[in-house]
């Protein structure tokens, strides 16, 4: 990731919880502004979804799903990401749209440009 970080701190996880998390069948999305410049994630799957390799790789996939578009989030947040048992078994672009309509409800994103948009 290159315009952000991992978030690791378990007090900032919680104040995240606290705030208002939107959701769909997939996943749900916690987030917050903060005072830099950059963003914060943070992703969390739980041992109710499976053994350590599952929970890794569903971890891996939301984490490069961020990763590819990473240059269309506003900086300032940050975010967590909460995998629910449908995202162990999605299709990769079903977890993408899934984030991203997610990030677009939160006003994470930045709007397309007038080239990128398809009809």
């Amino acid at each position: 990731m290159k315009f952000s970080s991992s978030l690791k701190k378990n007090h900032i996880f919680r104040r995240l919880y606290a705030s208002k998390g939107i959701a769909n069948s997939y996943l749900v999305l916690y987030a917050r502004p903060n005072r830099s410049g950059h963003n914060y994630i943070g992703i969390t799957v739980s041992k109710k979804l499976g053994h350590a390799v599952v929970r890794n790789r569903t971890r891996r996939r939301i984490r490069e799903v961020y990763r590819i578009h990473e240059d269309r989030f506003t900086s300032g947040w940050d975010i967590v990401v909460v995998a629910r048992t449908r995202s162990v078994n999605a299709d990769f672009g079903d977890l993408t749209h899934a984030y991203l309509s997610l990030a677009q409800k939160a006003g994470l994103l930045r709007p397309l440009p007038e080239s990128e948009v398809t009809l």
